[in-house]
């Protein structure tokens, strides 16, 4: 029971970490910092099973974060409305070319990211963006100011 409780403690604080680390820092791993992630894995393993080096001390820990990981994904599609405290929400970072300045000091981000993010999906200039958004996820999506869709149904061509 010990194992489970310690599981569950260290499952809570690893996903309050990786949430107060910011996405830009989980998308865009250096290699210095899948080491780090890799011993922090080392590390909990060590807090929850303690000197426990039981298969069955392993098994229990494993599948308590299984499980509360489950759980997670169960509270976030069953209840919509705790979807952006779990996972978060996508921030937009770029308007007709603007930078969002108010966003990217709330995300940690410097104008020389979001044109690196911009220049990786061949978007050599910001005034090119009509909206960029910081997914969930830390990855950046661009719409750009000359995207052209038909709208559906109707043949039509919308901006």
């Amino acid at each position: 029971m010990q194992i489970i409780v310690r599981a569950m403690v260290l499952f809570l604080f690893v996903w309050f970490v990786t949430r107060a680390m910011g996405r830009k820092e989980l998308a865009e791993l250096s290699s210095f910092e899948l080491i780090l992630l890799v011993a922090v894995g080392d590390l909990i393993q060590q807090g929850v099973t303690g000197d426990d080096r039981s298969v069955v001390g392993a098994m229990l820990a494993v599948t308590t974060f299984a499980l509360l990981t489950v759980g997670l994904s169960y509270l976030q599609f069953k209840f919509s409305k705790l979807r952006p405290r779990l996972e978060g929400t996508p921030v937009i970072v770029v308007v007709h070319g603007e930078l969002q300045n108010d966003a990217l000091n709330v995300e940690r981000l410097t104008a020389d990211d979001v044109q690196d993010a911009a220049r990786e999906q061949g978007i050599p200039d910001l005034a090119e963006i009509r909206m960029g958004i910081l997914e969930a996820d830390g990855k950046f999506s661009f719409l750009r100011e000359d995207d052209v869709r038909k709208s559906p149904g109707t043949g039509e061509l919308t901006t």
